[in-house]
């Protein structure tokens, strides 16, 4: 917390973001402006209400303090940034940037609200360094809604991957070292984000569409015709990474792509599963000739950003958020990261022991928490707490259904 303490000019904001990470660290059942509040010993949650919404802080600035944090402690020249988006299904059309779309949360089109993050990934750990919230063009070309959700005036629609371009070259702008960036189809299939990254001369490994066009010495081909056309040996078995039952191994091929005129050197990488014969196709990029292992460990890389999501969600309360507007969405979200930050850098520091045990797996994330949050002092709270937060509960749904019923007999005929 003393990362960030800066950025919280007064006192009370300051100590109160800091009890708003300190539960959403905690084990709670849900997290919410309420349960976190009464997790800190508040009397109402009109505190961390106010905290998300009319308090004077940045959340970019802290966002900010949150990428060097992170970097500080992972940095590696070849790390990979990874960016990918994420869903939280909601209901109602009023929350910021909700509408049915498409979301991988789910596996399919929902009422739902997408954001794209940016992950900072080395053999250290990963943790994620920046957010954008997509606002799909039936939010930007309304600007009733807009103002009603306090976006900024000047925002105008962006597509996710222009979104990822803008964090990655904004965390390049930083000084933070990198030496790749991964992701799937979404952002493999955009011209602007990889023109970016070779001008910027950073290496890519970005999933592609079976059906991309393929340019080669002998002629353009689509990405599974080539595949098909390669003779046995072209492909090697190498492991794209450790999983959770061991080396994620598969059959591996890259053919040279044929552009003679521009700088650089590039290939078609595919992935065969050894099992099912599946294939996946990724289009890489480097300044320099790189063998087939270094773009194989990028590619796999990739999923590190899974793993950020699901620890960020299931762990710090990413996901669980019950903010309306622009402002509030992006307090929640920075502080969600920060305390996730917490977790994964924990953990990494936790995995370079001098002697590493034989008998026991490293301190994962989870386990770290469960640590953290039994070993942390959790003040008393009497009864009178309890019970005063059991009325108010009470209290305010008694309002909202008092309210409800209002307004459903005013629009009945």
């Amino acid at each position: 917390m003393a990362k960030v303490a800066g950025r919280f000019a007064r006192a009370e904001p300051r100590h109160r973001a800091r009890a708003f990470v300190l539960g959403l660290l905690a084990d709670l059942p849900r997290k919410n402006c309420w349960t976190i509040a009464e997790h800190g010993g508040d009397a109402s949650p009109a505190g961390m209400q106010h905290l998300l919404s009319r308090a004077s802080w940045d959340a970019g600035q802290v966002r900010d303090h949150i990428r060097d944090f992170v970097v500080g402690h992972l940095r590696e020249e070849g790390a990979v940034l990874v960016v990918d988006e994420t869903g939280d299904l909601k209901k109602g059309t009023a929350t910021v940037g909700v509408q049915r779309q498409y979301t991988g949360t789910a596996g399919r089109i929902e009422n739902s609200q997408v954001a794209v993050y940016l992950v900072y990934s080395t053999d250290s750990g990963h943790a994620a360094i920046d957010r954008r919230l997509y606002l799909p063009r039936a939010w930007t070309q309304d600007v009733e809604r807009c103002r009603a959700a306090g976006i900024p005036e000047d925002l105008t629609f962006a597509t996710k991957p222009a979104l990822a371009t803008q964090m990655i070259a904004q965390a390049l702008d930083a000084g933070v070292p990198a030496g790749w960036v991964a992701g799937d189809e979404v952002y493999g299939g955009d011209p602007h984000l990889s023109a970016e990254l070779e001008r910027r001369r950073i290496g890519y490994v970005l999933a592609v569409s079976r059906k991309r066009p393929v340019p080669t010495r002998a002629g353009v081909f689509r990405a599974s015709s080539l595949a098909h056309g390669l003779p046995k040996h072209a492909w090697q078995r190498l492991s794209a990474g450790p999983g959770a039952k061991g080396h994620r191994f598969y059959d591996w091929a890259q053919v040279e792509i044929h552009t003679p005129e521009r700088p650089g050197h590039r290939w078609l990488l595919i992935r065969r599963n050894r099992r099912s014969g599946e294939l996946a196709f990724y289009r890489c990029y480097s300044a320099h000739p790189v063998p087939l292992t270094t773009l194989v460990k990028v590619a796999g890389r990739r999923w590190t950003v899974e793993e950020t999501f699901q620890a960020a969600k299931g762990l710090a309360g990413l996901d669980e958020h019950q903010v309306r507007r622009w402002t509030s969405w992006h307090r929640w979200t920075t502080l969600a990261m920060l305390a996730h930050a917490f977790l994964a850098i924990t953990a990494a520091i936790e995995r370079t022991p001098s002697a590493p045990s034989s008998e026991l797996i490293p301190l994962s994330c989870s386990e770290i928490r469960r640590l953290f949050t039994t070993l942390l002092p959790r003040p008393a709270r009497d009864l009178a707490h309890h019970l005063r937060w059991s009325a108010w509960r009470r209290h305010h749904q008694a309002r909202s259904r008092t309210s409800h019923y209002q307004r459903q007999a005013t629009h009945q005929p």
